[in-house]
């Protein structure tokens, strides 16, 4: 029969394996309950990050179609120069005396000149014909001086010295004398559009688009007009100080789209751009009508 010592020692390790046994299982259950805890915040955080990127997805899509992609967005063209004002029916002109005569020229003639005679001029070219309209509407007195050269055979005979592709797209005409320095001999003051413009107005000097088709006089400054006149083929940006006085027919911007094509031999790239047009275009002949 067991001691009472042995009944103790029996009695003690029984209860020593089942206080094991409560702190196996208490150790259990709070492992169970900081497991659950963990997956609760994972679970929350999850759900909390897919609820996110879903209405992000939304905001995104409702912000996009209310707000233009500015990479898709074009960049606003540059506006041509504002629709000449109205001019009496007669204008006076006034032309000086002044420049290299690049060729024997007289002054106009006429000095009080109609704003309602808009001629055309037929020019042939060695490259194919430039019909040509003018706007006495627009610039009467650049319109005149122009008519009478041509009266006068000033044009026939000359060659166009400068056809610039990069930026400026024109071909410059005007001077018999090739060099891009000669003139008739008299100047005149700038018409439309610069005369669009107050004195003084900033504007003036901002950039303008000058239109495909635009025939406009070239210059070394203001109211320094001659002969030399630019023939556009390609929409250009300058400051509106060049004045327009006419269109090129459809015939034309062919002849000049063929002369572009071919290019240019630099020889002006350092300093007015382009150079002699690699096609030589020289006017056969240039008559009113």
């Amino acid at each position: 029969m067991p001691s009472n010592e042995q009944r103790r020692a029996a009695a003690k390790r029984k209860l020593e394996r089942r206080l094991e046994r409560q702190a196996e299982r208490a150790r259990r259950r709070k492992q169970l309950t900081i497991a659950g805890s963990v997956l609760g915040v994972v679970v929350v955080i999850a759900a909390g990050v897919g609820i996110y990127f879903l209405t992000k997805g939304d905001t995104d899509k409702s912000t996009a179609s209310a707000t233009p992609d500015a990479s898709l967005s074009s960049t606003p063209e540059i506006a041509p120069p504002p629709a000449p004002k109205p001019k009496a029916a007669t204008v006076s002109c006034t032309y000086a005396d002044g420049g290299d005569a690049a060729k024997p020229a007289t002054k106009p003639a006429k000095t009080e000149v109609s704003t309602q005679d808009s001629p055309k001029v037929s020019i042939d070219s060695s490259q194919g014909p430039i019909g040509i309209t003018l706007n006495a509407a627009a610039s009467p007195c650049t319109v005149n001086s122009f008519e009478s050269l041509v009266q006068q055979g000033f044009y026939n005979g000359a060659p166009c010295h400068r056809l610039s592709t990069q930026g400026l797209k024109m071909l410059q005409c005007g001077d018999p004398s090739g060099t891009g320095k000669g003139g008739p001999g008299y100047s005149f003051a700038n018409e439309y559009p610069t005369d669009q413009y107050a004195p003084g107005d900033p504007a003036a000097k901002q950039p303008v688009t000058y239109q495909r088709g635009v025939v406009a006089m070239a210059n070394a400054g203001p109211d320094t007009n001659g002969s030399q006149f630019f023939l556009m083929f390609g929409d250009s940006k300058l400051p509106p100080q060049y004045t327009i006085f006419g269109t090129v027919d459809a015939a034309g911007l062919t002849t000049l789209d063929k002369i572009a094509a071919g290019g240019d031999d630099e020889s002006l790239a350092t300093t007015a751009g382009g150079g002699k047009p690699n096609l030589p275009v020289t006017f056969n002949t240039a008559r009113i009508g």
